[in-house]
């Protein structure tokens, strides 16, 4: 079944052109799934039934996984047995007539400014090293234009524009261009120009060289999402940010800053990378949330 399994990620990357975060997500609910079918001694995925696919998701709802996880696999399984149909391998998509479940739309959780602040301040307070200094940059460059963290590590040299203080984002398979303002521009600069060059030395002797990678490692390789999420969590603990900080939220700032600050929900979409509006409402429904707080607070016969 692995073998599988490998095959249909290996065609995802060659022919659907799918990210590398698309990739890795398919490849977990799968291997999430076999762990299931070889508890059950279910050899084979063409034995596999509907039947079997809604006994897994009773399973997930047993051991309290999320109903945006349930979603999720589904529709990877969903994809992979339509694949193991289109190449002879299996009959009848199983997974094709399971509804997703339905989900509730939260509210994204997002930093005030004054917490925004204190966050990147906190790589100005150690000492100023090639590591700091690449901090305060990715820091900055999150913030200032909203981009995913999958994006982030994703850069190239060449995907930033100095002159023009923007990024030409490659996060899916529609280009976008995001400006970036002063602060995060004299940040990126002085990390190319102290920073970079340092831990791109470091990764000199490696097989692989990083030589177009934006933001590196301390060894000068490339720095992953996971890499990134630590440095965050450790600034947000210097910080004394009581919020459970994640890198989703400084997009979730950034977007909801904007609209507080007047910015229109168009040009909001555009740069977040959002294909289809609904999607850039939610924030414009937290802003209204905000605002009814604040009136309640502050208005004398509230």
């Amino acid at each position: 079944m692995e073998e599988k399994v490998t095959s249909f990620l290996s065609h995802l990357k060659n022919q659907k052109d799918a990210s590398a975060n698309t990739i890795l997500s398919y490849g977990r609910d799968l291997k999430n799934f076999i762990k299931y079918l070889n508890k059950m001694e279910i050899p084979y995925f063409s034995v596999v039934n509907k039947t079997t696919i809604l006994a897994y998701t009773y399973e997930m709802k047993k051991q309290k996984k999320a109903t945006s996880t349930i979603s999720r696999t589904i529709a990877s399984l969903r994809v992979f047995f339509q694949y193991l149909n289109a190449i002879g391998e299996m009959g009848e998509n199983p997974a094709a007539e399971i509804k997703l479940p339905k989900m509730k739309r939260t509210m994204p959780e997002y930093l005030l400014l004054e917490e925004v602040e204190l966050l990147l301040k906190q790589p100005d307070k150690e000492e100023k090293d090639a590591r700091t200094i690449r901090d305060k940059a990715m820091l900055e460059l999150l913030y200032a234009t909203g981009i995913r963290v999958s994006e982030l590590v994703s850069l190239k040299v060449e995907d930033v524009d100095i002159y023009l203080s923007c990024i030409k984002c490659k996060g899916s398979k529609k280009e976008r261009i995001v400006p970036f303002g002063s602060r995060a521009k004299q940040a990126i600069q002085e990390y190319l120009q102290e920073s970079r060059p340092v831990l791109l030395e470091r990764g000199q002797s490696r097989t692989n060289k990083n030589d177009n990678e934006l933001f590196l490692n301390c060894s000068g390789g490339s720095l992953s999402r996971q890499g990134f999420w630590k440095i965050l969590k450790a600034y947000a603990e210097k910080a004394n940010i009581k919020k459970e900080i994640t890198p989703h939220m400084l997009r979730h700032s950034f977007a909801t800053h904007l609209l507080q600050n007047g910015a229109d929900l168009q040009s909001v979409k555009e740069m977040m990378g959002h294909s289809d509006i609904s999607t850039t409402q939610i924030y414009v429904k937290k802003e209204k949330e905000t605002l009814k707080e604040v009136y309640t607070k502050a208005h004398p016969r509230a």
